[in-house]
């Protein structure tokens, strides 16, 4: 049952999200509001429990988002600190040339891995034609 009703949902929101995505200001909007009233409801719930003061929120906080694994990539995202770790420049600070140069490098590798793929099916289809022919004493027909 937990599953049909997952799955519903799923598609529900590929349904939504699909039709939305053509209308990226009320996409944006709805986003925004249903984020605003989601952190509304937790700051209201967290303020039921007279031990959730500031500083009891700070620590449990953090500690839930460094469990999670969340903590470093909500605040600096793993987009930052990848290009940290390559010792890249941040986009702001890239020039345009920059990245075309990097936009036209990615296209040459997507081409690239389109004849490759070609090739591997051209491949699987002589292996096919091969597999189906039928040998007798020693000469393939």
């Amino acid at each position: 049952m937990v599953k049909i009703i997952v799955k519903f949902f799923d598609r529900l929101e590929d349904k939504v999200r699909a039709s939305l995505s053509r209308r990226p200001i009320v996409y944006t909007f709805i986003g925004a509001v249903a984020i605003v009233l989601f952190w509304r409801g937790v700051w209201m719930t967290a303020d039921m429990f007279e031990f959730m003061n500031g500083p009891v929120s700070i620590l449990l906080s953090v500690a839930l988002l460094l469990l999670t694994g969340l903590f470093v990539s909500f605040f600096i995202g793993d987009r930052l600190l990848i290009s940290g770790l390559k010792q890249e420049k941040k986009i702001a600070e890239k020039t345009e040339l920059e990245i075309r140069t990097e936009t036209d490098l990615i296209n040459e590798i997507k081409i690239r891995l389109e004849k490759i793929e070609k090739n591997v099916d051209e491949i699987k289809g002589f292996i096919k034609t091969d597999n189906n022919k039928i040998f007798h004493n020693g000469d393939n027909k």
